[in-house]
């Protein structure tokens, strides 16, 4: 009770412990994840296993990574962060330091398809974005991009430094060091720092009492109207919840495909492992500046504009990286996708809000991720067959911009307004 009424009086709002917190955790976590495009060529040097091969282990991992994260929706939305964001760590880190002694593919399999990815539910953007949904009420889309941004800055730093560790010590090694600090730094934020609501410390969210003010001024807050949430069962009966899904989908699709493939790319047509890296790196650094963007413009003019303009950007780089491939189309290539790749992160929660309200935001936001990432894990699978029958991924970038198209036109189609409870798909 002491500990709880001094961080309630803090001068500080406690929310921004917890948006910290929740930086550095992605940080990792979010620069882990795309080590895989690191160690796709070594392990199958070492090993000799074919891209699809590897690729089949990604969409496992994908798979399972969507199961959790419905899951973990529903045990935040019940249980709260701490105990989930925990366990999920431990079971991440375990599959990353145990793969620095696999000796078989299906060891491999096992550890990064299943183990580390039932830990990844749990440590992602989906999960904080639902925590910070609740710290933040006033410019909530700001205070989403600013947490989730840690995550970029963590490809952007942790993606190099893995390159490096990868050719000076091996993958093995490499992956014994991303796994042993995720845990302790994970464990240490979530035992004394995260904490899953305001109500916890007895205070009211950032920005609570200007709802009133926003409201007589004429911005009217879903959350404010009195107008009954919905539940994830109600909103599947909803066309905007499909439109939803399938953008997310096909966002899935593209941001796992490249990441996933891009240094593999690069290498084949000449260029070392260590620009393959950078570019990877510059890749996170940029999805900043979309992370960035998209927060305050969804406060600004919603969430349509900003998602449909990122897959219309996404049309154009697909089609530039089948007429052109070289250094520098690479490095715009790897820039603009970048830009592009966590766009729909903070936007599908508030997205989510917007329509349906935040008392079930996290199992909302939970089934649209799942969506993203069996998209995203089944065109990385394809993405290796494809190379592994074609020698090349021409296929599979000609395909992903016809995706990106369609997403325009069904962001467009969402109506972005509050939806009422038995509110039918026509």
């Amino acid at each position: 009770m002491p500990l709880r009424m001094a961080e309630s009086r803090s001068p500080i709002f406690y929310g921004w412990y917890v948006l910290a917190a929740t930086s550095l955790i992605l940080f990792i976590s979010s620069g882990a994840r795309l080590t895989i495009g690191v160690m796709m060529k070594p392990v199958i040097a070492e090993f000799g296993w074919s891209r699809s091969a590897v690729s089949l282990a990604v969409f496992s991992n994908m798979v399972v990574f969507a199961i959790s994260v419905i899951i973990v929706g529903k045990l935040y939305d019940r249980y709260g962060p701490k105990w989930v964001i925990l366990v999920s760590s431990l079971l991440f880190s375990a599959g990353y330091m145990l793969m620095a002694v696999m000796t078989s593919f299906w060891q491999f399999f096992f550890l990064y398809g299943v183990l580390a990815a039932a830990g990844t539910g749990g440590t992602t953007l989906s999960i904080f974005a639902a925590l910070l949904s609740k710290w933040f009420e006033k410019r909530r889309g700001f205070a989403l991009s600013l947490g989730l941004s840690g995550g970029c800055l963590g490809q952007f730093a942790i993606v190099p430094l893995f390159t490096h560790m990868v050719l000076a010590y091996g993958w093995r090694l490499s992956n014994l060091f991303i796994g042993l600090i995720s845990l302790v730094v994970n464990v240490a934020l979530v035992l004394l720092v995260i904490k899953g609501d305001p109500d916890d410390l007895g205070v009211e969210p950032y920005g609570h009492a200007a709802a009133d003010d926003r409201e007589s001024a004429g911005h009217h807050a879903p959350e404010a109207s009195g107008v009954r949430d919905l539940g994830l069962g109600e909103a599947m009966r909803t066309r905007s919840l499909w439109l939803f899904a399938f953008f997310m989908f096909v966002c899935g699709s593209g941001d796992f495909l490249v990441s996933t493939h891009l240094i593999a790319l690069v290498t084949d047509h000449g260029i070392s492992a260590t620009t393959g890296g950078n570019m990877l790196a510059w890749f996170g650094l940029l999805s900043l500046g979309g992370i960035l963007a998209a927060g305050p413009a969804s406060d600004l003019i919603g969430n349509r504009i900003p998602i449909a303009l990122t897959f219309a950007l996404r049309v154009v780089l697909f089609l530039l990286i089948l007429k052109y491939q070289g250094m520098l189309p690479f490095y715009f290539f790897s820039l603009g996708f970048g830009f592009s790749f966590l766009v729909t992160a903070p936007l599908s929660a508030t997205l989510a809000g917007r329509l349906y309200g935040f008392s079930h935001v996290g199992a909302m936001v939970g089934f649209v991720h799942t969506v993203h990432h069996v998209g995203g894990g089944l065109w990385a699978y394809l993405g290796g067959v494809i190379f592994d029958r074609t020698g090349s991924y021409d296929l599979a970038f000609a395909i992903s911009a016809i995706m990106a198209l369609m997403a325009v036109v069904c962001t467009l189609l969402i109506k972005e307004t509050r939806h009422l409870p038995r509110e039918s798909l026509l």
